[in-house]
């Protein structure tokens, strides 16, 4: 593993491709991410525990895999059309958001079949947001959401989770301070990813009457929604009183249907919104991946989707490294697919305790600068969705050898 160091240190894009020209504003304050080269670093070595990724070794539903073989031979899947996804799909996807919800979505009207639920997140940011509009998210947030608020030319505002008690909670007097008369759009993943982060009832009704009184729109991050640890609630925010015009929900079959490589995704609104996604969506992807739209639809209308058993799973291996990290100043996640280490309050930045985690302990994990304010640089992420109970036996050792102060 000597090439470690060298492709961690490697912390910002180096490359001098655009020399004396100009280089566009939106890619001013865009980072590149760290995941890659944690990843590249780790190699092919089968001693690593890739922690860096959201991945899982899950299987997705076998009605899916069935599904994706019919459609290598199938004439309709290999084409353009319908641009908008298939009438199956959408129907399925409509359907799917209206169980959950209790909104009635009229599939032809309020629904967009997107290639993944990062390109629907990025068409509703173009489609809803003018340059200079200001965007709340929480503080940490995925940082490919603070990016592509960024890149449709909008302004990211972050709000602190704070550890408590319980777990984490949303800064709520800190939320309402957030926004201004530029803000248009509270953007928000729940679970939260990186942190695990849940949000409860109460921090729900203040968000929503935020919406209300303010009048924004909220884009809801639904790919983890039903990941839920220790028997908490679900609830969707279209369902709270006078929010199902001003949520729009982006979801996905990569995480619950363990379907990241397919790549289909949707978004679910209010029809005058969903129109003009279905636009940007046209001229920007053209069009979600044909022969994924049978699998994504056969997933969401099987009885048989293991949703439930992988969340017992996941939630396994999430009691698994907690215990193993006991003692540790470790976050623990009440849903998803990872939590954060306080690597701060080891005395180190989070570029320092990855690359100690690699060489030392063979354990790849994200740093996560760029992905929160207050709550960036001092963490690292653990994905625990993607390593077997057995392999995650023993990390402890590996994770307190590594980042100890005289190591």
């Amino acid at each position: 593993m000597e090439n470690v160091n060298r492709l961690l240190a490697t912390r910002q894009p180096t490359d001098n491709f655009h020399g004396a020209m100009h280089r566009p504003s939106r890619l001013r304050d865009i980072p590149g991410f760290s995941i890659d080269r944690v990843a590249a670093a780790a190699g092919e070595d089968a001693a690593v525990l890739r922690l860096e990724n959201l991945d899982t070794d899950l299987r997705p539903p076998p009605v899916a895999i069935a599904a994706s073989r019919l459609a290598l031979e199938s004439d309709d899947a290999n084409s353009y059309l319908p641009f908008t996804g298939t009438d199956q799909l959408r129907q399925a996807a409509a359907a799917h958001v209206s169980r959950l919800s209790g909104i009635e979505y009229d599939a032809a009207r309020q629904c967009v079949i997107t290639a993944g639920g990062t390109a629907g997140m990025f068409n509703v940011l173009l489609a809803a947001l003018d340059p200079g509009d200001e965007v709340v998210l929480t503080d940490p947030t995925y940082a490919g959401m603070i990016a592509r608020v960024r890149l449709a030319g909008a302004v990211p505002r972050l709000v602190p989770f704070v550890w408590a008690e319980d777990g984490w909670r949303l800064d709520l007097d800190a939320l309402e301070s957030a926004v201004s008369p530029r803000t248009r759009m509270l953007f928000l993943m729940n679970p939260s990813m990186p942190s695990g982060a849940v949000l409860d009832r109460a921090e729900w009704e203040r968000i929503a009457a935020l919406c209300r009184n303010r009048g924004l729109w909220l884009l809801y991050n639904a790919a983890m929604e039903r990941i839920l640890y220790d028997g908490r609630a679900y609830l969707h925010p279209a369902a709270l009183p006078g929010m199902a015009e001003r949520t729009i929900t982006v979801g996905s079959v990569s995480k619950e249907y363990r379907m990241i490589g397919w790549r289909v995704g949707w978004v679910v609104g209010p029809a005058s919104m969903v129109s003009d996604v279905a636009r940007v969506a046209i001229y920007n992807v053209v069009t979600p991946v044909g022969i994924a739209q049978p699998a994504a639809a056969a997933a969401l209308t099987t009885a048989e989707d293991g949703v439930t058993d992988s969340v017992a799973e996941w939630q396994r291996r999430r009691d698994r490294v907690v215990a193993e990290l006991d003692g540790l100043p470790l976050r623990p996640a009440a849903g998803g697919w990872s939590m954060l280490l306080d690597v701060a309050a080891l005395g180190l930045d989070s570029f320092t305790a990855s690359e100690r985690l690699l060489a030392r302990g063979r354990i790849a994990a994200t740093p996560m600068r760029h992905w929160g304010e207050v709550n960036g640089d001092r963490f690292v992420r653990l994905v625990f969705s993607n390593e077997p109970l057995g392999r995650l036996a023993g990390m402890g050792e590996r994770v307190r050898a590594a980042l100890k102060a005289d190591a």
